[in-house]
This record gives C-alpha cells, structure tokens and sequence, in this order.
C-alpha cells in the first residue's frame, strides 16, 4: 500500500511539456520509457464508488499487469491524496480483497465493468536531493456504455518521495507553460460523464445559522455514516488502529444521536437502527479496548526491570492471541450480509431519516434544550456519586459525560462557539474518567490472566500497582476537572 499525492492540471492539444531540469535547485529531469496504458474500472451500476471519489481498475501496459484501488484520504483545489492498494490477479476476475475493501461503499450491490480508459503516456522523472516527483503528459481515450468515447489530454504532477515542494514548483511550471491548474478529478470520472460526478451516497450537508431542527438532525446523521464508511476500509486492512477507533466513534456518536433527536424520529425505526449498531459496535470496541489495552501496558512495561521481560512477554503473547480473535470476530461481522444490509440502512438514514412529524422549529433556538436535558442527568450522577464515588459510579459519570459531550457536538454546527467551548470542557472529563476506568480494565485484566499465565505473575504485580497509582492520581484529578466543566459560564446557552 502507498499513499499517493497527485495534482492534475488540463493540457491544450498544442502543449509542449518544457524542460524541467533546474525546476528547483539541483533538479534533473529525465525521460522515462513511453507507455500505452489501457484500464478497465469496476463499480456498481449507479457508480457509487466513482461518485464517493474511489476506483477499481485493472491495467495493462505498465511493467506487470495489476489491479489497483485508491480510495480518497484528503482533496483540495488542485490536490488530491489517496491510498493506493495493488493486487495481483488476472483480468476477468476482480480480487476477493478488493471487493473486501470496498465493500463499505459497494453495500449489497456487485461489481461490473463500467468503463475503459486508455492512455499514451509519456513521463518525465524530476529528481532534486531525496525529492521525487513524476510528471505524465497522458492523451486519454475514455469509454462507456452510454456516451461517445470523450478524448481529452492532462497532464499528472506526482510526488514519489520526499517533500512536496518539488511537486509544487513543477505545478507552477507547468502552468506558466500553458497548463491549466483545476480540480483533481480522476481519469474515470471525466470518462463517464455527468453520472459520475453526482453527489456521494452520503453527503453531510452545510449548515446555515437558519437551519431548522430536521436539517440538524440530517446533518448529524449523515456524519457518523460519512465516518463509519470513511474507516470501512481502514479497518479491514488492519495497518492503524485509529480507524478501528474511528469506526467505533462513528457507530457511538450515531446511537447517541439517534438518542438525542429521538423526539423528532419514528421511535420504532430508532430502536431497530440502535440496536444493530450496538452489534457492530460491541464487536468494534473489543478490538479497540484490547488496542488500548496493548500499548498501555507497553508503556508501562517500560517501567519494569529487565528482569521482568520475560514475564512481561507471556501477558502481551496472551493479549495479542485475545486480541487477533477479537479482531476476526469483527472482520467476520463486516463480511457479513448483516452488515452490508446495515450499511444500506444507514446510507437511507443520512439520506431520509423517518421523521416522526414535520418540525419547522429553528434549530439555533431549541437544540440548546437536548444539551440541557443530557447535562442535568451528568449533573444529577455526580450529586449522587458523593465526594468519594465508586469506580463503577466514575464509569457511569464518564458515559453520561460522553453523551452530553456528544449532543453539544451535535448542535455545534448552530450554536457555534459555546457549543464548542462547552464540548471541550466536557471531553476533559472523558478522558479523565476514560483514563480511570482504563486503570481499572487493565487492572482486572492482569489478575485474571495472571492466574493462567504462571510466568507473568510477577510482571502482572508490579503492572497493577502502576495502575492504582495512576487511578489515585487521576482521582484527585476528577473533581477539578469537574469544576471546571461545570462553570456557569459554559453554560449560559442551555
């Protein structure tokens, strides 16, 4: 897997691709072997894939044939980065992997071929210091089954290796010679015309100060889906926990929303949606807590003598057997035909959520009331928990906490900066309490697999006393940041 950052600027038919030597100090430019390149893309038939930005091709005419996958990880003006992924295979048969990774967009459709592109590449290599960069002047021949074939040229600025002010030079370059800088948009997508580039699935929609409470709640919806298929991929792959930690938070905010808005949603089709993306969040949150988990007790780990290295190899050994089941269970629910089915529930959700009535009500003047409701049940656990509260009371504080933290971030698109403010004060509080109760998770985890893990139990010891010193740290700790969040001044907006 590579990560590529590319810019695509328009070309006359007239254009002559100027000397790039000198581009930058030290730059050398060289010509590569000139290619024929002839692509075939996969997608559904409405082109889901294509109008979320990723394709699927397979090709012909570089050194090996291949098929390739770049899914969108950031676009700007002129600039687009994607994760690229190659897999080998013959032409008539898309890979299993592939279909895997895109499964997050594809749902419960199948792939078919959707277009050829063919390319007459010729391609100059710039090479300053460590920085690389690839300038492709292609002649495009694109393909469908609906329209004429569409003929255009462009020219393609890649950055290979090192920074990416090389890349920029040679776009200022270019465009001094005749080149016309534009949006980065994909060989594909010109190909195919106007139906690929109709919005996505799931689109978040822009907010106004105007906007009324049913457009408040499509925005929040369709932003945790946008989030749980923007980290599909990421978490098959396996490569950065994070997007298994982002998966999560999508299937969370989104539950907590759906509790949030409930007053304005069908409560039937509420209670079927919560409960599916509990499933797939319960599968999720086992992978995440035992990533979690794992690099905690590596960092503490190093706190230990070295005595102690084998001990402590025997408790990651057993973490990391829990951990890979953990994660198989996951893979085997995003496999499923549950799932896909769910995703096509949630694309609908961000798309048409079942309101229960129409509301014309302004959202700036009656969302501050869901954020007050979500604080006075915070606000009525800390009473009750005391001055000394329970590890299991911090644990139910900490969860309200991350609801009423949530329901702000929720109407932050209306509210603004209070909102903001007031989330940030509450987020202080999860992770207090988040960073507790993971002192008490480790704690309980080392005790149990110490009794199965007799070579460990001395490592296991020392681990849990790191713990409870960190957990009296983080006690003393709560009740500032409490009074802290608290201040009527973050308040005043409820």
């Amino acid at each position: 897997m590579t990560v590529e950052r590319e810019s695509k600027l328009g070309a006359p038919p007239e254009f002559e691709l100027p000397d790039l030597t000198g581009v930058v100090d030290g730059a050398v430019a060289e010509q590569a072997p000139h290619r024929t390149l002839v692509a075939r893309y996969y997608d559904a038939a409405d082109l889901r894939l294509a109008r979320a930005g990723v394709t699927l091709r397979h090709r012909t005419g570089d050194d090996t044939p291949v098929w390739t996958l770049k899914i969108p990880l950031g676009v700007n003006a002129t600039r687009v980065v994607r994760r690229e992924i190659d897999f080998a295979g013959t032409p008539d048969i898309v890979p299993d992997k592939a279909i895997d990774l895109v499964r997050g967009y594809l749902r419960t459709e199948r792939l078919v071929e959707v277009g050829e592109v063919d390319t007459d590449r010729r391609t100059v290599v710039v090479r300053a210091g460590g920085d690389e960069v690839e300038v492709a002047d292609d002649v495009v021949i694109g393909h469908d089954q609906m329209n004429e074939p569409r003929r255009f040229r462009e020219v393609e600025v890649e950055l290979t290796a090192g920074d990416i002010g090389l890349a920029d030079a040679v776009v200022a370059e270019l465009v001094v010679a005749g080149c016309q800088p534009g949006p980065p948009t994909p060989k594909l997508l010109r190909a195919l015309g106007k139906r690929a580039r109709q919005p996505a699935d799931v689109v978040v929609p822009e907010m106004g100060v105007d906007a009324g409470m049913l457009e408040l709640v499509r925005h929040a919806v369709a932003a945790s889906v946008e989030r749980i298929v923007r980290h599909d991929a990421g978490v098959r792959l396996g490569e950065d926990p994070e997007h298994v930690h982002q998966f999560r938070v999508g299937t969370r905010r989104l539950r907590a929303d759906l509790r949030t808005f409930i007053g304005f949603l069908d409560g039937a089709w509420v209670t079927v949606l919560r409960d599916e993306l509990r499933w797939l969040c319960d599968r999720a949150g086992v992978v995440r807590d035992r990533d979690v988990l794992g690099e905690r007790l590596r960092r503490e780990a190093t706190q230990l003598p070295d005595v102690d290295d084998v001990g402590v190899g025997a408790l990651l050994a057993r973490l990391a057997e829990e951990s890979n089941t953990a994660r198989c269970d996951l893979l085997a629910a995003l496999r499923s035909h549950r799932y896909a089915t769910l995703l096509d529930s949630l694309v609908d959700a961000a798309r048409n959520p079942r309101f229960a009535a129409v509301d014309a009500r302004s959202a700036r003047k009656h969302a501050p009331e869901l954020v007050g409701h979500a604080w006075r049940r915070l606000a009525h656990a800390v009473r009750a928990a005391g001055d000394e509260p329970t590890d299991a009371e911090l644990h139910a504080i900490r969860i309200l906490a991350k609801r009423c933290r949530y329901a702000a971030d929720a109407v932050a698109p209306v509210i603004g900066e209070p909102a903001h403010r007031f989330a940030g004060a509450i987020a202080d509080i999860q992770t207090v309490l988040g960073d507790h109760q993971d002192t008490v998770v480790a704690e309980g985890w080392l005790r149990a697999t110490a009794d199965v893990t007799p070579e460990g139990r001395v490592a296991a010891g020392e681990l849990i006393a790191i713990e409870r010193a960190e957990r009296a740290r983080l006690r003393v700790l709560w009740p500032r940041t409490w009074h802290r969040a608290a201040a009527r001044e973050l308040r005043g907006w409820i």
